[in-house]
């Protein structure tokens, strides 16, 4: 879409703010690694055991080393962003990166793609779930009632929403909170799980013969990798919010590898107290693995894991709210979406305008629930755009060797990446092709419906610069390039 441009009389009316609108560098160590953590640890530690135990055929030993391995693959990816995002310590994260190295082509299909489909669709999944968790204490032994779970999800989108454009500082509070919140409940988990394990008279046998089941095929493998992998989802999202670190070439390498390690180390020992607690099929056969180890481990109090499941999707929420709107943000001021997207409120300093298009998104995803479940479908083009985010690192390092880089990733560690975005990207479609996989490649090709006419021939849409303004005027936000605050940079 076309960057529009404000009205000169409007822009000398801003100017008697003679306020600084940018964004600002307000967010330390403490806070960059609550962050990552609190998008990583959602549902996925809490539900993904599950999966990945059925799909390793029973087989403790593999399961765990599926674990490790999806750590292990995710630190990879880590370094190879930690890198880009020190270097290039923007806003837009992965888009801003396959801008500069591959072209603003491919970084439109990538903005397509994240914006109108995936990262609304996780942040309604994740709404429709906390709404599942917060309900269930109250309907006990029942299902809760779908109308009910829509209304509390589309009020959990809005109040972050809220929070989200009011106050970065607020935002940033609010995760920091349930990030320490939900990491007790890890705690917990692990505790009481290394107690019980510490008073058995003997190892459990499934523990014992850890690799007696069944040996798995390739493609067994792969299904437990994309369960493992769920629960580590978001390892990715703090270069979205690089404009906003402080010291970035320092925080950003520090931030990532520490909240990545904290998370295999707990993700790895959570699964061992559910597997001292709970055998294989009992785990299998559970529809949310933490619950039935409370029910067994903690019964007084076994509400305590529903509530902390619910604590910890808020906090993913927040988190995965808060980068969309800077990926907006970014889009728009590179000239791919409309300019009013870019402008900050001229108070808070927030990217009101892009906060409030990502929760109106999100909210049209969960009104209709079949329309989620094509999101599975989405799920290789994650990893194409990971695999392109890397190749874009690999591409910076020749195309540009003078670029200053506070940290540099072991360039085979990239290559590995590549390789494995790439199978994981693959496997599913050969594996089981479906017509779904098609719609989901057509969706993100079509952004050259919009691309061609509006970003590369610049088409003017009548009456957009009047929309543009009054939107504006009536939101009381400004263009960053207007306000210019160095000391922000």
């Amino acid at each position: 879409m076309p960057e529009m441009e404000t009205t000169a009389d409007h822009e000398n009316t801003l100017r008697i703010a003679n306020k600084s609108v940018s964004l600002r560098r307000t967010l330390g160590f403490f806070d960059g690694t609550c962050f990552l953590v609190g998008i990583i640890v959602g549902a996925g530690i809490f539900v993904s055991p599950t999966g990945v135990l059925q799909y390793a055929q029973l087989n403790v030993g593999v399961a765990l080393c599926i674990w490790a391995a999806c750590g292990i693959l995710v630190m990879m990816g880590a370094l190879c962003y930690a890198e880009l995002g020190s270097a290039l310590p923007y806003a837009g994260g992965e888009y801003y990166h396959v801008k500069q190295a591959l072209g603003p082509f491919p970084a439109f299909i990538f903005i397509w793609t994240l914006i109108l489909f995936i990262r609304p669709a996780s942040n309604a999944a994740r709404a429709l779930m906390f709404a599942e968790y917060a309900t269930r204490p109250f309907f006990s032994g029942c299902p809760t009632p779908e109308l009910l779970k829509k209304i509390v999800a589309l009020a959990v989108l809005w109040v972050l929403g809220i929070i989200n454009t009011k106050s970065a500082k607020t935002t940033t509070w609010v995760q920091n909170v349930f990030t320490v919140l939900k990491m007790l409940a890890l705690i917990l988990i692990v505790t009481c799980g290394l107690k019980e394990l510490a008073e058995k008279t003997e190892i459990p046998g499934h523990l014992q013969n850890a690799f007696s089941s069944p040996d798995l095929n390739a493609a067994q493998i792969a299904e437990s990798f994309f369960q493992g992998l769920y629960a580590y989802g978001g390892w990715n999202y703090l270069n979205y919010i690089a404009e906003e670190i402080k010291n970035p070439t320092k925080n950003i390498p520090l931030c990532t590898i520490t909240a990545v390690s904290v998370v295999i180390v707990f993700y790895l020992l959570v699964n061992i107290s559910y597997l001292t607690v709970l055998t294989p099929k009992e785990i299998v056969s559970s529809a949310a693995v933490s619950v039935t180890w409370a029910d067994r481990v903690i019964p007084m109090v076994a509400w305590i894991i529903p509530v902390s499941v619910a604590i910890s999707i808020f906090g993913a929420l927040n988190g995965g709210m808060f980068m969309l709107g800077r990926l907006n943000y970014a889009g728009s001021k590179e000239g791919h979406l409309p300019s009013l997207l870019s402008m900050l409120h001229v108070n808070h300093l927030t990217p009101a305008p892009a906060m409030i298009l990502s929760t109106i998104i999100a909210s049209i995803f969960v009104i209709p629930s079949d329309l989620l479940s094509l999101t599975n479908y989405f799920g290789f083009s994650t990893w194409l755009l990971v695999g392109l985010t890397v190749i874009s690192l690999i591409v910076l390092r020749y195309r540009e060797p003078n670029l200053p880089r506070p940290y540099k990733v072991f360039l085979p560690i990239a290559f590995g990446v590549v390789l494995v975005a790439a199978f994981l990207v693959l496997a599913p479609i050969i594996q089981s092709p479906k017509v779904q996989y098609f719609y989901a490649l057509l969706f993100m090709l079509s952004s050259m419906i919009i691309y061609f006419p509006f970003v590369y021939f610049k088409l003017r849409v009548p009456y957009f610069n009047a929309i543009t303004c009054y939107l504006q005027l009536l939101m009381e936000v400004a263009p960053t390039d207007i306000f210019e605050d160095p000391k922000s940079k």
